[in-house]
C-alpha cells in the first residue's frame, strides 16, 4: 500500500512543479492524503468524494490527468528549454526527481484510499495507468516547438484582455476543407504560413476585398489547420494595437509560431493606433519577432478613411502626410484580394456547401433559390451562400 506520510513529504519538496499543488483536483487529493495521515476518516471520505467529482470533470484516469498537468505546466525548466537556454545540472536533477514523484502520485489506486477510509457504502473509483512520465516529458521537451508549454500547450486561439493574453476555450472550429472557392487566394496565405512554421522569412499579410468573401474565415481555418504544427493565433481589436510591443516581448522567445490577427482593419485619418501598426510593419527593433506575423483583413484597400475635407488642410507638406497614410497597405509584404464572386463562382460555392450539408434537392432548384436569396441580400458572396444553405438545411 502507498506510504502516505512519505508521499506527502515528497509533495512538500516540489519546486519546479510547486504550482500544481494549487490545482483544484490535486489539492483535494492531497487533502485526502493528509486526512488519512491524521486518521480523520470522516473528513477523508468527504475530501475523497470531492476529489473524484473534480477529477471526473476532466478525466477518469488520475494518471492521465496528472501527466497533462505536468506537460502543460509553465515552470522554469520548460521556459528555459523553450528559449534554448541551458537548464543546468541542479535543475535537471530536480526535474528528474519531481517527475518521478508526480508519477508515483498518479498511480495511487482508488482501492487503496477506499480501503483506508473504511466506508461500507458505495464510493466512486478512478483509473490509473502504467506510464513512463520521464520518457513522455523528455519527448515533449524535444518537440516543444510543436506543442509549446503552459496555456499555449492547452489552447491555440487567444485574445487580449486588460493587457494579458488569455485563451479562447471554444474558438470557431472552421477548417479549410469547409471553405469553397478562392483556392488560389487561400493558397498564397497557406504558403506564407508554412514558411513561418518552418522558420523561413514570412510576410505580414493583408486580406482585403468585399464583405462576406471569406477573409476572416481563411485566417481562422489556417490557425485551426496548423495548430498541431505549432501555430497559435492571437486576435486583437483595432483599439488594442498599442498592445503589440507587449505581445512581442511576451512571445518573442516562445518556440511556437504566432499569427496576430486583426479583423476588419481600417483607420480614420488622425487615428492614434496608426503608428502602432506602422511600427511593426516597418520592422522597428522593439516591435518585431521572428516567430510572429500580422494577418489583417479589411474591406478597404488603403485602410484609411479619407475625406475630401482632409485634402484641403493647412499643412505645408500635406501631400507627404497623405501619401504616408494611404501607403500603409503597401507595408504588408503579401496582399491578397478577395473579390465579390461572379455567378459561376457563387453557384460553385453553393454546390459545395450543399454537398457538405447533405441537402436533398435538385441542382436546378438549388441554384434558382440561391440566386433569389443573393438578390434579396445585396448580392452574391460566400457568406450569402452559407446562409442560404443553412436556411435550407434548417427547414429540410
Amino acid at each position: 500500500m502507498t506510504d502516505i506520510k512519505l508521499m506527502l513529504q515528497k509533495l512538500d519538496t516540489l519546486v519546479l512543479f510547486r504550482k500544481l499543488r494549487e490545482d483544484k483536483t490535486l489539492s483535494l487529493l492531497i487533502n485526502t492524503l493528509e486526512d488519512l495521515n491524521r486518521g480523520d476518516k470522516a473528513r477523508a471520505l468527504k475530501d475523497y468524494c470531492s476529489f473524484t467529482a473534480s477529477l471526473y470533470e476532466e478525466a477518469e484516469s488520475l494518471t492521465l490527468y496528472v501527466l497533462r498537468l505536468a506537460l502543460e505546466d509553465e515552470n522554469i525548466y520548460m521556459l528555459r528549454k523553450g528559449e534554448g537556454v541551458d537548464t543546468g545540472w541542479f535543475i535537471d536533477e530536480c526535474l528528474a526527481n519531481e517527475i518521478y514523484t508526480l508519477e508515483e502520485l498518479s498511480r495511487i489506486p482508488a482501492e487503496d484510499l477506499i480501503e483506508r477510509i473504511g466506508y461500507d457504502g458505495f464510493m466512486p473509483r478512478y483509473g490509473i495507468e502504467a506510464l513512463d512520465f520521464s520518457k513522455i516529458y523528455a519527448d515533449r521537451v524535444m518537440q516543444i516547438a510543436q506543442y509549446g508549454y503552459g496555456i499555449y500547450a492547452k489552447y491555440h486561439v487567444f485574445v487580449v484582455k486588460e493587457g494579458a493574453i488569455v485563451p479562447v476555450e471554444f474558438p470557431d472550429g472552421i477548417r479549410l476543407s469547409q471553405l469553397s472557392g478562392y483556392e488560389s487566394e487561400r493558397e498564397e496565405v497557406i504558403a506564407n504560413t508554412k514558411a513561418l512554421l518552418k522558420g523561413k522569412p514570412a510576410n505580414n499579410v493583408l486580406l482585403y476585398g468585399d464583405c462576406g468573401t471569406g477573409k476572416s474565415s481563411t485566417v481562422k481555418a489556417i490557425a485551426n489547420e496548423f495548430s498541431d504544427m505549432g501555430l497559435r493565433l492571437i486576435e486583437l481589436k483595432k483599439k488594442q494595437l498599442h498592445e503589440i510591443p507587449n505581445i512581442v516581448r511576451h512571445i518573442s522567445r516562445n518556440p511556437l509560431k504566432f499569427i496576430v490577427f486583426i479583423d476588419d482593419l481600417s483607420f480614420t485619418e488622425d487615428d492614434d493606433d496608426f503608428a502602432a501598426l506602422k511600427a511593426i510593419l516597418e520592422g522597428s527593433v522593439s516591435s518585431t519577432a521572428s516567430n510572429l506575423c500580422i494577418y489583417a483583413t479589411s474591406n478597404r484597400r488603403h485602410l484609411i478613411r479619407e475625406t475630401f475635407s482632409a485634402r484641403e488642410g493647412d499643412e505645408v507638406h500635406r501631400n507627404d502626410t497623405m501619401q504616408e497614410t494611404l501607403s500603409l497597405a503597401e507595408r504588408f509584404g503579401l496582399r491578397v484580394v478577395f473579390r465579390k464572386p461572379d455567378k459561376k463562382l457563387y453557384l460553385s460555392v453553393v454546390r459545395d456547401l450543399a454537398a457538405q450539408y447533405e441537402l436533398k434537392m435538385s441542382e436546378a432548384e438549388l441554384f434558382a433559390g440561391a440566386e433569389q436569396y443573393a438578390l434579396a441580400r445585396g448580392g452574391r458572396s460566400p457568406r450569402a451562400a452559407k446562409q442560404y444553405v443553412e436556411f435550407l438545411k434548417g427547414n429540410e
